[in-house]
């Protein structure tokens, strides 16, 4: 005949930190993979954002997001290396003007709350009237003296944007 060992209130103390380090574990395991599929973290490098966002502030961005509209603010990661956070101008399809300091998408000068200044053309090797191709984004930033976007280096496409901003507009 065995003998059935009794629980008593001493092993729940002696096995209490198993428990703990094992849901320790596992909840770090789940945040890490949503950190690596749903949400990333990026920070803002310098001002071009400012107002809206200030230099080294940390936001956090849906990399399930596919598709985009005028406003959105977008983090992407260039061919170069460099991180961007920026707001989206023009999709697909969108014909871009810049002119008199205004920005017209598809015709209609578009009212720009967030720009802290008039927007001009940067260089002669992005040319307006200029029409957002497929699977690209035109983006610019709010501090438009002060930033380096689509005016720069033309429109961005979509393999390198890492997501859509969570709670900015």
């Amino acid at each position: 005949m065995s003998k059935k060992r009794k629980y008593s209130k001493y092993d729940k103390k002696k096995y209490g930190w198993l428990h703990f380090a094992i849901e320790f574990v596992a909840g770090i395991a789940v945040f890490l993979l949503v950190v690596s599929f749903v949400v990333g973290v990026a920070k803002v490098d310098g001002v071009s954002m400012y107002p809206t966002l200030k230099n080294n502030q940390p936001v956090i961005y849906n990399r399930l997001e596919n598709s985009y509209q005028y406003g959105d603010i977008v983090a992407i990661k260039m061919p170069s290396g460099s991180n961007y956070v920026k707001r989206v101008i023009g999709v697909a399809g969108d014909t871009i003007e810049l002119k008199d300091g205004k920005v017209s998408v598809n015709g209609k000068i578009v009212d720009e709350p967030y720009a802290t200044q008039p927007t001009e053309p940067e260089n002669e090797r992005v040319l307006y009237l200029l029409t957002v191709g497929e699977g690209e984004l035109f983006v610019l930033g709010d501090n438009r003296p002060e930033s380096v976007d689509s005016r720069d280096f033309g429109c961005v496409i979509l393999e390198n944007v890492k997501g859509k901003l969570l709670g900015k507009h």
